[in-house]
């Protein structure tokens, strides 16, 4: 007799603790990313200077990540007073909601590999890694589907570096070995 899957647990859940659940959930996740854009914020002023930038060039970067941690902060707000007002989590509901979740973590977890690898290894060859892994997981893995990934991931990523550098005349980072 095998256990019952953690997705049709979760869907017998009371419909508070369901709604508990969702709210603690967002709570944790909005938190994790106020944390990385306050940290991506703070790390803007270190952006070397440009002169298309009269404001400087982390101007835009601050900007529009001091958007997102107002509604990071929102969400977290919205969410806590959704949280005050159910009862008690079931039993193993949390483990429930990251089984549900579990392709985001993969995400998230993919790209915080892809911002630590981007520096050393550059632009296009960390950007295929990430496009091809990420669709991998995400997709098909058939053969005309593997196909379609490997070009897609060429495309974004050799492909935008070739046009940002050539059209644009804009150096996306390159390789640490260059």
């Amino acid at each position: 007799m095998s256990a019952p899957h953690p997705d049709t647990a979760v869907h017998s859940m009371p419909e508070n603790g369901q709604e508990r659940a969702q709210a603690l959930g967002h709570i944790v996740f909005n938190g994790v990313l106020l944390s990385v854009f306050a940290l991506l914020y703070f790390r803007a002023e270190s952006l070397p200077a440009s002169m298309w930038e009269p404001l400087g060039s982390g101007s835009f970067p601050k900007l529009a990540l001091g958007v997102l941690m107002v509604f990071n902060v929102a969400l977290i707000a919205q969410q806590a007073f959704r949280l005050w007002a159910s009862s008690a989590l079931p039993h193993h509901s949390v483990r429930h909601w990251l089984w549900r979740h579990r392709l985001a973590f993969v995400v998230l977890a993919l790209f915080a590999l892809y911002t630590l690898a981007l520096p050393w290894v550059g632009f296009g060859w960390a950007s295929m890694a990430f496009l091809l892994v990420t669709q991998l997981a995400l997709g098909g893995r058939g053969p005309r589907a593997l196909i379609a990934v490997v070009l897609v991931s060429l495309v974004f990523s050799f492909g935008l570096s070739m046009l940002f550098g050539d059209v644009f005349n804009i150096i996306l980072p390159p390789p640490a070995w260059q």
